[in-house]
C-alpha cells in the first residue's frame, strides 16, 4: 500500500480502505481461479494496481463519464480505476465468465457501487454509449481502434482542444510501439510511466492515448 500512498497522497480514508482490501481479496480469488500469476499477486500494488491508476495521472474522468473496460480480466484497470472515480461509472467486460464472477465479487465486497461487470464481446457493447475505454493492451492499436470506436461518442472537431482529453481510448502498453504506431492514421499521445513512477517495473510502460 505504501506506494500507492507516495504516488497519489490525498486519497479518502474509504478509498485507502477498499485499495487496502484488494491484496487479501485477490489472494483467496487466485487460489480458485487463476486471473494473475503467483508472482504478480505478491506484487500486486505495484504491478496491477498502480499501473491501473496512472491512467489518473494524465486524465481526470469527470463524475457523468460512462467508461468501458475491455478485457477487464480480474479487474484491471477498471477496479482501481472505479475506486480512485467512485462518481464515474465503470463498466467491465470480459469474454471469460469466470474472470468476471472474480471481478463481481471484488467490486462487492469493496462496496463499489460504479462498477458493472459483464461477460461480454466488445463487439456487443452498446453503440456509442461510451465517453472513454480503458484497457491494458489486449492487442494491437489498429484492431482496438476498430473494435472499440462504435461503442464510444464521437468529438465534435470543434471542440476538441490540443491538449484537451476528449472521448477516446486510453490503452496501457509495453515495449517499443513504432512500428505498431506507424502506420495508424488517427491522432493518438504516449505517456511515458517512466516520468511518472521511479520503479523499474515502469521503465518501459506506457500509456496510449487515441482520440475518437
Amino acid at each position: 500500500m505504501e506506494i500507492i500512498t507516495r504516488y497519489f497522497p490525498n486519497l479518502t480514508e474509504k478509498q485507502l480502505e477498499q485499495y487496502a482490501a484488494l491484496q487479501n481479496l485477490y489472494a483467496e480469488w487466485n487460489e480458485k481461479i487463476n486471473v494473475i500469476s503467483r508472482k504478480d499477486v505478491e506484487n500486486l500494488y505495484e504491478r496491477h494496481v498502480l499501473h491501473s491508476m496512472s491512467i489518473g495521472k494524465i486524465v481526470e474522468f469527470d463524475p457523468n463519464d460512462n467508461v468501458i473496460d475491455i478485457g477487464t480480466g480480474g479487474g484491471f484497470p477498471g477496479i482501481p480505476l472505479a475506486i480512485l472515480f467512485p462518481e464515474t461509472q465503470f463498466h467491465l467486460m470480459d469474454s471469460i465468465g469466470k474472470k468476471i464472477r472474480v471481478v463481481t465479487e471484488v467490486a462487492k465486497e469493496i462496496g463499489l457501487d460504479n462498477v458493472v461487470a459483464e461477460q461480454m464481446r466488445v463487439e456487443k457493447a452498446k453503440k456509442n454509449n461510451y465517453d472513454f475505454a480503458v484497457t491494458r493492451a489486449v492487442a494491437q492499436t489498429s484492431k482496438l481502434y476498430h473494435w472499440i470506436k462504435p461503442a464510444l461518442r464521437k468529438n465534435k472537431p470543434s471542440l476538441v482542444e490540443k491538449d484537451e482529453f476528449k472521448h477516446g481510448i486510453l490503452a496501457l502498453k509495453g515495449g517499443d510501439l513504432k512500428e505498431e504506431l506507424a502506420d495508424f492514421k488517427h491522432f493518438f499521445r504516449l505517456y511515458n510511466l517512466s516520468d511518472m513512477f521511479e520503479e523499474e517495473f515502469f521503465e518501459t510502460k506506457k500509456i496510449l492515448y487515441v482520440q475518437i
